[in-house]
């Protein structure tokens, strides 16, 4: 095991780029989703093309993050999200510009494949920043993602309220997204190529002090990143069932108002935000199999508690404690896996990401197939007893912790 040494204002620098990048490609898609029904109703698209359209950005992630593994071990994290992080800004305007269905798919490929790409690689610069700071900062990373994502959405919202054109929207957010890219390719953290050798140091839970330790449990190659990547599905089918399907529960299941229908995955949201901007301290305190193992039983039993009361106000409150409980989890499977095996962290990250990816998709669908044979209420249950499952295996991120 090695530690690298870095002076402070380096080390900052770098966390800050780290931060510009994930505020960035959230950002990239925040705006992107606020303008989806003015670009959809310039094209003509019935809902059965647009579907076809937006799976054209699934694809072309699933695509990036199976390339871009390699890519990271060879030349290192910072020459591949640098150029990304531009072409973030580039294919985001792409699909503004499409004047037909097939065209837009082709676009929206683009735009998945350099956003999935992004996501591998800063993901990676992540873990190296973390290993340099010697502790937990990847759940803080993924809050300013939400946060994009947010900034994102009130852009898009706002600039379609004054009449301003979809390819007007991503122009503006292109040059702020630029200017982020810019920065964060002058302050990224990049490793040496020769780091200080020193000696591991057992330990369970991270703390804030400038050093790292090793404790291995087993399957440290392609079997626990597969192990890890089942965890990561597991959570983002739970992401992607809470964004489609909690306000469909609250109305039709439990005939709330639309209003506290909506107010569900509002919660869900925040907490999710939340909790992710405290996770770092909690990992530090608690360790990141302990974390994991109760953010997986608070989620499991939030939302099963309310699945089982069957109130609207327990339904709000069974998706916050879904949220807060989820929030946690892919940031520490994410850095688990990037830690293994620091010369294949690119491929261990992608192989995770790309089977996290599949979750969020698939959630959706699979809720709505159950929902028809079990009734909704009864298919909600799926994500909670997956939540259980990631509590029960959180062992598997028993990997590089930080210590003193």
């Amino acid at each position: 095991m090695t530690l690298i040494r870095y002076d402070r204002t380096a080390l900052r620098h770098g966390r800050i780029a780290v931060c510009l990048l994930f505020l960035l490609s959230g950002t990239a898609i925040g705006t992107w989703t606020a303008r989806i029904p003015t670009i959809k109703h310039d094209l003509g698209l019935g809902d059965g093309q647009l579907s076809l359209g937006l799976l054209g950005i699934a694809a072309g992630a699933i695509t990036g993050m199976q390339l871009v593994g390699r890519l990271v071990d060879r030349f290192g994290s910072v020459r591949v999200m640098g150029p990304m992080a531009f072409a973030q800004a580039a294919v985001l305007v792409l699909p503004a510009l499409a004047p037909d269905p097939v065209t837009l798919t082709l676009a929206l490929f683009a735009f998945g494949a350099v956003h999935g790409t992004l996501d591998v690689a800063m993901n990676a610069n992540a873990v190296e920043v973390e290993r340099a700071a010697g502790r937990s900062l990847m759940s803080s990373f993924h809050a300013v993602f939400s946060i994009g994502g947010f900034l994102g959405a009130a852009a898009g919202g706002l600039f379609a309220t004054v009449g301003l054109s979809p390819a007007a929207t991503f122009l503006i957010v292109a040059t702020a997204i630029t200017a982020m890219a810019l920065q964060a390719s002058r302050w990224a953290l990049a490793a040496p190529a020769e780091p200080v050798p020193t000696g591991p140091v057992p330990a369970e839970a991270g703390s804030t002090a400038a050093g790292i330790s090793e404790a291995r449990t087993g399957g440290a190659g392609a079997g626990g990143a597969l192990l890890l990547g089942v965890l990561a599905f597991c959570c983002m089918i739970g992401e992607g069932a809470a964004a489609d399907w909690s306000s469909v529960y609250l109305h039709d299941a439990l005939n709330s108002s639309e209003w506290l229908a909506a107010a569900a995955y509002a919660a869900f949201s925040t907490m999710m935000t939340a909790g992710r901007l405290a996770g770092d301290r909690l990992a530090a305190a608690l360790g990141p199999v302990t974390l994991v193992r109760g953010c997986g039983l608070l989620a499991a039993a939030g939302l099963g508690t309310a699945l089982l009361i069957g109130h609207p106000i327990a339904g709000v409150a069974g998706f916050a404690c879904f949220g807060a409980g989820l929030s946690c989890i892919v940031p520490q499977v994410f850095s688990a896996a990037g830690r293994r095996d620091p010369a294949r962290a690119g491929r261990a990250l992608a192989r995770v990401a790309s089977l996290g990816y599949v979750g969020f998709l698939t959630g959706p669908v699979l809720i709505g197939g159950a929902a028809e044979l079990l009734g909704l209420p009864r298919a909600l249950a799926i994500p909670a007893l997956l939540a259980l499952f990631v509590a029960v295996m959180a062992q598997a991120l028993r990997t590089t912790v930080f210590t003193k």
